[in-house]
């Protein structure tokens, strides 16, 4: 669906009637969790069919209210996307890479026959909600402000065909860790009975539906003891792609790291893709190739292979520490954080908050 050109005006600013009072924003913000508590406002702007995006707000998160045949609950029109707002090491705020957020939600919406929002409206909907709900940043040691920019198909009607009218909000979280297991490295089930995407499909698609078929097989990792999922390709089910919601790459004993190639299966990480910029930076040769499961295996075993991480917005770099599948379980070097994976970590930690320099133009500041 291509793009419309109306112009959007300047957001309607609505006053909300009864935000969260200090004391409990400051017993939410001081174990925050990921996910589970929000700030008090949202962004909110429409599209229909022949009259573009329109009406911008910012005003009080509210519930929705949508008719019993919205298309997105019978046809799934529906994508979204994730990034964090940080305090700089001078008390200032920043987002990280918005505009590739932006790039990646409008590669979304075409996947799905859905209207592209313009970059700067992205951009300037991200930054008024952390302008406006800055106190809910925590402060705590990995602290952020996490985003969650979304859109969906919001006409009433049934029948097989793009809507003519459409939802894009933002509301924000304020975030701390993700993995709530306190260990220093996860362990990762294989799933052998399902796949989360096919060529031809949407992999590479930011979408609900995605998430959704991954649900079972990470409830399957859970109920064996494990953290996370990894999913094999869908024609010969042997090479390692991502896992529920995250990239991976994998560090040998000879320096060099590997990552599965986007080949229209797996999601284009932003961080992902910020990585394999400093992992260069460091002198690191990077491969983006296939990589099975099998040799995995064999590359632990052997101590070729000495480290495994997996990233992606919400989890920042998470070290690989155990997989374990039907046939058996392998350890990855010591079974926790690598030092290629913690310099990696650190460097891009460092950028996002400000502690170091940003030669790439990555960090947008907001004051």
């Amino acid at each position: 669906m291509a793009s419309a050109a109306a112009t959007v005006s300047p957001f309607t600013h609505l006053v909300h009637p009864s935000p969260t009072p200090d004391e409990a924003r400051r017993m939410i913000l001081g174990a925050p969790g990921f996910g589970t508590a929000f700030s008090d406002h949202m962004v909110s702007i429409d599209w229909s069919e022949g009259r573009g995006w329109h009406d911008a707000t910012i005003g009080p998160r509210r519930p929705i209210e949508l008719d019993p045949a919205c298309a997105v609950l019978h046809y799934a029109q529906e994508i979204f996307e994730g990034l964090k707002a940080y305090v700089q090491a001078d008390g200032g705020l920043a987002l990280f890479r918005p505009e590739a957020n932006a790039r990646r939600f409008a590669d979304s919406a075409r996947r799905m026959a859905m209207p592209e929002l313009p970059e700067e409206l992205f951009i300037e909907s991200v930054k008024e909600i952390v302008r406006t709900d800055r106190e809910w940043i925590p402060t705590v040691e990995g602290g952020s402000l996490y985003l969650r920019p979304f859109m969906f198909a919001s006409e009433a009607f049934l029948g097989v065909r793009p809507a003519k009218a459409y939802k894009y909000l933002v509301i924000a979280s304020p975030a701390g860790n993700y993995f709530k297991s306190g260990a220093p490295a996860v362990s990762i089930w294989v799933s052998e009975d399902y796949t989360r995407a096919a060529p031809g499909g949407t992999g590479a698609v930011k979408c609900g539906g995605n998430y959704a078929a991954s649900l079972v097989p990470q409830a399957e990792a859970i109920a064996r003891g494990h953290d996370q999922v990894v999913f094999l390709d869908a024609a010969e089910h042997k090479w390692v792609e991502e896992l529920g919601g995250m990239n991976l790459y994998f560090v040998f004993a000879d320096g060099s790291l590997v990552t599965p190639p986007l080949t229209g299966t797996i999601l284009p990480g932003i961080t992902r893709d910020s990585l394999l910029t400093l992992a260069r930076e460091e002198g690191l040769e990077v491969r983006e190739e296939r990589y099975s499961l099998d040799q995995w295996c064999a590359d632990a075993e052997s101590g070729r292979m000495v480290e495994a991480f997996a990233c992606g917005t919400a989890a920042v770099v998470t070290p690989v520490g155990k997989v374990a599948g039907r046939d058996g379980e392998f350890t990855i070097g010591g079974g926790g954080p690598g030092q290629q994976t913690q310099k990696l970590k650190a460097r891009l930690v460092a950028i996002q908050r400000g502690e170091a320099p940003d030669p790439h133009g990555w960090i947008m500041r907001l004051d």
